[in-house]
C-alpha cells in the first residue's frame, strides 16, 4: 500500500499562454502508458464505493481492471453498458464531486483519488480511434417511443431504450443533435467531433434523430401519441436564460451566456472566416461563478478580448464551477472579482450627437461589494451588500451567466402536464410525470444542472418506460 504513487498521473495539456488564443482542446488525454500507470493505483475495492458516486452506475473497478490487463476494448464494453456518452463524460463530468469523491484512496488513505474521468476518456478515445467493429442493432420488440430533445438526458434515454429493442425517434429543435453538448460547451473543452461520433454510435443502434422539429410548434405531444408512439420522454433541457433584472440589461453588448456560447459553438463564430455576429475584443465582464461562466469567460478571451473579469458575489470557496475549469481560467489570465455584485450596466450616450455609433452600447458596470452572512437553505453563506461600497468597472461587454430555466413551450401545449413555480416539469425519481405515459428528466425537471445528472435521469426514465410498456 505504501508503495503506491500518491498523486494522479498528470494530464498532458496545452500551455496556458498558447491555448488562451486558440480553440483546440486544452487537456490532451492520457497516453497508453499514463493510463496503465493510473489504473495501477486503483485498489479494486470489493464494495465499489466509486460506483455509488456515479449517476449512471458504471462498474468503475471493472473497467479499470481491464485497462490494467491491457484490454482497452474490454474496458469500453463495461463502460458502454451503462453510459451512452463515455467520451463526453470523461471530459465534462464533475468527477471530483462524484465517483472520485468516493474513491477509497481519498476517503480512507487521504491520497489523491484515482483519475477515473481521465481513464474513461482514454478508454472512449482509444475505442473511437482503433475499433472497426460497429454495434449490432438489437432485435426490435415492437414498441415505439418518442424522445424530445437530443441533449444528454434525451440521448441517454434513447440509447438505453434502443438497446432494449425499442424503435426510438428523437426530436431536436436545433439543426444539430447534442443539446448543450454542442451549443453550450466550448470546443476547447469538448470537441464537437467527439459529440458527433457518440451520436453516430446511437444511430448505429437504430436511434432515429429528427432535427429542426420544435415540439409545441411543429408537433405537439398529443400528436406524437397520435402517430403511434406509446410513451414520450421530455428531455428538452433548460435553454431560457435568467437575467439579473438590473438597469442596463437591454444595452448593446450585453449577452446571456446561452446566446453568447450558442453563437460561438453552434453557429461557429470561433472560426476565423465565420459570418456569425459576436463581440470580439474589448474588456468583458462575466457575471456568475458556475461552469457556464467559466466557459463564457474563456471563450471571450479566445475571441480576442483584451481583458476578462469574472464577477461573483460570493468567495472563492463557494464557487460552484469545477476546480479544473477555475484553475484553467486563472492560468489563462482571467481575473476573478469575488464578493462583488452588479447593480447597473452603464451605457454610452453622447448628448451632443444622437447619431454617435457608440450610443446605446455598454461603457461599464456599476458594482457593489458584498460580505457573507449566515448560510441559506442550501447551506451556502448568504451574501449581503456593503452600503456605500459601489464602484465602476470599465468594460465594453457583459455576459450574464446566472442560470437558465426550461422553455415554457411544451408545458403550454401539453394538457395535464404539471410544472412547479420555476417552470420545471414535475416528475418523480423515475421520470414519471402527471401525464399518462409522459416521462421527463434532466434540466427540464431540475433546472440547469450537470451533463451526467441529466444522463442519470434519462437512464432512470428509460428503465421506467420499459417497465411500463412491458407491463402493458
Amino acid at each position: 500500500m505504501a508503495a503506491r504513487e500518491p498523486k494522479k498521473n498528470p494530464m498532458p495539456q496545452q500551455d496556458a499562454k498558447v491555448r488562451a488564443h486558440n480553440f483546440d482542446e486544452v487537456a490532451l488525454g492520457y497516453t497508453t502508458e499514463l493510463a496503465k500507470a493510473e489504473s495501477e493505483r486503483c485498489l479494486n475495492c470489493k464494495n465499489k464505493p466509486c460506483v455509488s458516486g456515479c449517476p449512471v452506475n458504471i462498474d468503475i473497478p471493472e473497467f479499470i481492471s481491464h485497462i490494467k490487463n491491457d484490454d482497452i476494448e474490454g474496458a469500453y464494453e463495461v463502460i458502454s453498458k451503462s453510459s451512452s456518452l463515455p467520451a463526453v463524460c470523461g471530459r465534462v463530468c464533475p468527477q471530483e464531486h462524484q465517483c472520485e469523491h468516493e474513491c477509497t484512496l481519498a476517503t480512507k488513505l487521504k491520497l489523491e483519488p484515482v483519475g477515473i474521468g481521465r481513464l474513461e476518456r482514454f478508454t472512449a478515445d482509444y475505442h473511437r480511434n482503433n475499433s472497426k467493429v460497429k454495434p449490432e442493432p438489437p432485435k426490435q420488440n415492437g414498441h415505439k417511443v418518442a424522445v424530445i430533445g437530443a441533449g444528454p438526458s434525451g440521448l441517454t434515454c434513447a440509447g438505453d431504450l434502443a438497446r432494449l429493442g425499442y424503435a426510438v425517434t428523437v426530436y431536436e429543435a436545433l439543426h444539430t443533435a447534442g443539446g448543450v453538448l454542442v451549443y453550450g460547451i466550448p470546443e476547447f473543452r469538448l470537441p464537437k467531433s467527439i459529440v458527433a461520433a457518440e451520436i453516430e454510435t446511437l444511430k448505429e443502434l437504430g436511434v432515429e434523430i429528427m432535427t429542426d422539429v420544435v415540439i409545441g410548434r411543429t408537433l405537439t405531444v398529443d400528436e406524437l401519441f397520435g402517430q403511434g408512439f406509446e410513451a414520450v420522454f421530455i428531455g428538452s433541457g433548460a435553454g431560457l436564460p435568467n437575467f439579473m433584472k438590473i438597469p442596463g440589461e437591454s444595452l448593446c453588448g450585453v449577452y446571456s451566456a446561452n446566446e453568447f456560447l450558442t453563437r460561438s459553438n453552434l453557429m461557429k463564430a470561433y472560426l476565423d472566416d465565420s459570418q456569425t455576429p459576436i463581440m470580439k475584443g474589448g474588456k468583458v465582464a462575466v457575471t456568475g461563478g458556475g461552469n457556464v461562466a467559466m466557459d463564457a469567460a474563456r471563450t471571450a478571451l479566445r475571441l480576442g478580448a483584451e481583458k476578462v473579469y469574472i464577477v461573483y458575489r460570493r468567495s472563492m470557496e463557494e464557487l460552484p464551477a469545477r476546480k479544473e475549469e477555475v484553475e484553467h481560467a486563472m492560468e489563462e489570465g482571467i481575473e476573478f472579482i469575488f464578493l462583488c455584485a452588479p447593480v447597473e450596466i452603464l451605457g454610452y450616450k453622447n448628448e451632443n450627437d444622437p447619431r454617435d455609433p457608440k450610443n446605446g452600447f455598454v461603457r461599464g458596470m456599476k458594482c457593489i461589494k458584498m460580505e457573507l452572512g449566515e448560510p441559506d437553505e442550501r447551506g451556502r453563506r448568504r451574501p449581503h451588500e456593503i452600503p456605500g461600497s459601489e464602484f465602476e468597472l470599465d468594460v465594453d461587454n457583459v455576459i450574464i451567466a446566472i442560470g437558465t430555466s426550461p422553455n415554457p413551450l411544451i408545458k403550454n401545449t401539453t394538457d395535464g402536464l404539471d410544472v412547479n413555480s420555476h417552470g420545471c416539469i414535475i416528475a418523480d425519481e423515475n421520470g414519471v410525470t402527471s401525464r399518462e405515459n409522459v416521462f421527463a428528466g434532466g434540466d427540464a425537471v431540475t433546472g440547469a444542472a450537470t451533463v451526467i445528472s441529466a444522463m442519470g435521469a434519462g437512464k432512470k426514465a428509460a428503465a421506467a418506460i420499459h417497465r411500463k410498456l412491458c407491463a402493458e
